[in-house]
């Protein structure tokens, strides 16, 4: 079984559904979770109004408290240990910064979910999840939400 399952979250319900997919999975085989948040501080920059971009960094980082709280609230509430870590990057990719925490943890397993998106819409905004699976040696479970659209 996996001891040591990498989700990385979001807020998002392709996020809740791959925690409630992590913590049946920890729960039946005795793991621990480590919840990731990455906060991007690479955000469009216009000189002209740093106060701005300030205020617009530190709501991203208490947006992204928040959300590893209820996240680490739901975990605990099932019994299973869990750890919480807000990552900053300044232009990294979410992704590199999920794959590099699953290598130093080490990761048996990372488990997150996936919007799904293809053609045009995957092209323009990217996938994290497949830079995911190309660049990790841990094996990767993606979760769509039932919401999410099918192709």
């Amino acid at each position: 079984m996996y001891k040591n399952i990498l989700v990385p979250v979001d807020g998002s319900a392709t996020s809740k559904r791959g925690l409630e997919e992590a913590m049946r999975l920890a729960k039946a085989g005795g793991g621990t979770i480590r919840l990731v948040h990455v906060v991007d501080e690479l955000v469009m920059i216009d000189p002209e109004v740093p106060v701005y971009y300030q205020a617009m960094i530190e709501s991203l980082r208490e947006s992204g408290k928040a959300t590893l709280a209820k996240s680490e609230a739901a975990v605990s509430a099932q019994g299973i240990p869990v750890q919480a870590m807000l990552l900053e990057t300044m232009g990294m990719r979410a992704a590199d910064l999920i794959v590099e925490q699953a290598a130093q943890w080490p990761a048996d397993l990372i488990v997150m979910g996936t919007h799904g998106r293809h053609g045009l819409r995957r092209v323009v905004l990217g996938s994290d999840a497949e830079l995911v699976i190309r660049h990790t040696s841990v094996p990767v479970m993606l979760l769509r939400s039932s919401q999410s659209s099918k192709p």
